[in-house]
């Protein structure tokens, strides 16, 4: 009985050395040596400054940027609380938003719903669009959309808010990914965007259009995937081509 313990102790010591230390240190090498991008978290560089990941989405507000998709990861694109929605199709929640009250008691966006994103959308991309009531009602004393205002109006059962936009809205741009880091957008959202990006920067439509080709990634092998576009990457080439409006840069 001792002897097949014994040999089972050693077959156990063996395992865990070659499986525990050996081969984790052999992989990692041999990524560090031929993959040392793809193995350090494809971190983005600028300067001496890491600004991203090529794999993990984050926010831009700038008009002369391309904007990612929403993310319900913690607070935003945050990478260590990866999450999506988990809202179906049909509830009210995703379709029209929620408020809350905060610890000062002020009532604010709890969640902003696909209704609230079409018309932000819209507004900053310059697509037309009918509502059932003018949106000058819902500005506030500053003249900015009080978002607290619409998301109430879009849940109102007696008098629902309807805002309907006049061309397609890509769907990756009013809803997020299952992961909420989603560093891509759709060629499509690319190019609804393109007309604002153009004007904050002085340049034609066709010049930024001409990038957003240059930077559309095809689905891996050709089959893989849909045609994409890193929103990053994307927005490094534009200051690259053409510089930002902002001395501040990205963001």
């Amino acid at each position: 009985m001792w002897s097949q313990i014994g040999i089972g102790l050693r077959i156990n010591i063996l395992l865990t050395i070659l499986a525990g230390v050996v081969y984790p240190l052999a992989i990692t090498g041999i990524c560090q040596i031929f993959f040392p991008h793809q193995a350090n978290g494809s971190l983005v560089v600028q300067g001496k400054r890491v600004i991203g990941s090529e794999l993990i989405g984050q926010s831009f507000a700038k008009p002369e940027y391309f904007h990612s998709r929403p993310s319900s990861a913690g607070a935003g694109y945050d990478a260590s609380a990866s999450s999506g929605s988990n809202l179906g199709p049909t509830s009210a929640k995703l379709i029209y938003g929620t408020t809350k009250l905060d610890d000062k008691k002020n009532e604010v966006v709890d969640f902003d719903g696909i209704s609230l994103r079409v018309v932000h959308y819209c507004l900053e991309n310059g697509i037309a669009y009918k509502s059932s009531v003018p949106l000058d009602q819902f500005k506030d004393a500053n003249g900015n959309l009080d978002d607290v205002k619409l998301v109430k109006a879009f849940n109102n059962d007696q008098a629902r808010l309807t805002f309907t936009p006049e061309a397609p809205i890509p769907a990756d741009a009013v809803t997020g990914s299952g992961s909420g880091l989603d560093p891509h957008i759709s060629p499509a959202n690319a190019a609804a965007q393109a007309a604002r990006v153009a004007k904050s920067r002085g340049l034609s439509v066709d010049q930024v259009n001409q990038l957003i080709s240059q930077s559309t990634e095809h689905p891996s092998g050709g089959i893989l995937g849909d045609p994409r576009v890193n929103v990053l990457k994307l927005n490094l080439a534009l200051d690259r081509h053409f510089r930002s409006t902002s001395a501040a840069g990205l963001r």
